[in-house]
């Protein structure tokens, strides 16, 4: 099975003027989610900046296996630009406009960056803390991600790896999550996966900025709030150790 490179997808239209409308969506480390709650707030709809005609570029990942609904990918390192939110603020904080601002041109270069998919959202082990990344373009990365202007904005490196995940359709509710991570989990442990509990380099980590990598649970948001909820891509995804990678399928 060939690599997703960073493709564009039309249909991804808006996808993060507000993630989860309406909605909690928690996060956890290698614990169900059931054990933290995230909740995000929504963003207004008058940050919908993309018109239905343009395309997004694509995290790239290679599908390993593939059964149903659920994939084990690998992804290469990812740079992402991210900022902190504390639990509490339910995404009330504004780390959604920072991020947005940042690719809008506050940055050392000012220069504006093409929107990709998806956000991700990882948190720490205590869920006191968590932080939303926007994935760099590539042909960003390869000139040089410009640093932020804006306080509490860092670009990091979301490093790659072997990754169990699930892909569904729906409003990306906390409890639409939690059925679909314990689904997940369950898949794993059939497969005689092991999971991570977190990437070795992240271990210590107090802030967006020297944090390089996430728990071992993210979820990811492809569209935006008015795409019809049958019709948007979430994902949960559950890192693995790197032991249980895989031989891609054959075609």
């Amino acid at each position: 099975m060939k690599p997703e490179s960073m493709t564009r997808h039309s249909n991804c239209q808006a996808p993060f003027a507000s993630m989860f409308s309406g909605t909690s969506m928690p996060f956890g480390t290698a614990k169900p989610f059931g054990s933290s709650m995230l909740v995000l707030a929504a963003f207004a709809g008058s940050m919908m900046y993309a018109t239905a005609a343009e395309d997004y570029e694509s995290a790239p990942y290679e599908v390993l296996k593939k059964d149903g609904d659920i994939e084990v990918r690998r992804y290469p390192d990812l740079m992402l630009v991210a900022t902190g939110s504390k639990m509490d603020s339910q995404g009330g904080d504004g780390s959604f406009m920072k991020l947005f601002r940042y690719i809008s041109g506050d940055n050392d270069a000012d220069q504006k960056i093409a929107m990709t998919t998806p956000v991700f959202m990882q948190g720490d082990g205590s869920m006191k803390d968590v932080t939303m990344g926007f994935v760099m373009p590539g042909k960003v990365v390869q000139a040089g991600v410009p640093q932020p202007k804006g306080d509490g904005v860092k670009v990091r490196k979301r490093p790659g790896g072997t990754f169990a995940v699930i892909r569904f359709n729906g409003m990306m509710t906390g409890e639409l999550a939690r059925q679909k991570e314990s689904e997940l989990r369950k898949w794993i442990e059939g497969q005689n996966l092991q999971t991570a509990d977190r990437v070795d380099s992240a271990e210590g980590a107090k802030s967006v900025d020297d944090a390089k990598s996430s728990t071992a649970v993210e979820a990811a948001s492809y569209d935006a709030p008015y795409v019809p909820p049958a019709k948007r891509r979430n994902e949960v995804l559950v890192r693995l150790n790197d032991d249980a990678a895989t031989q891609p399928e054959p075609k």
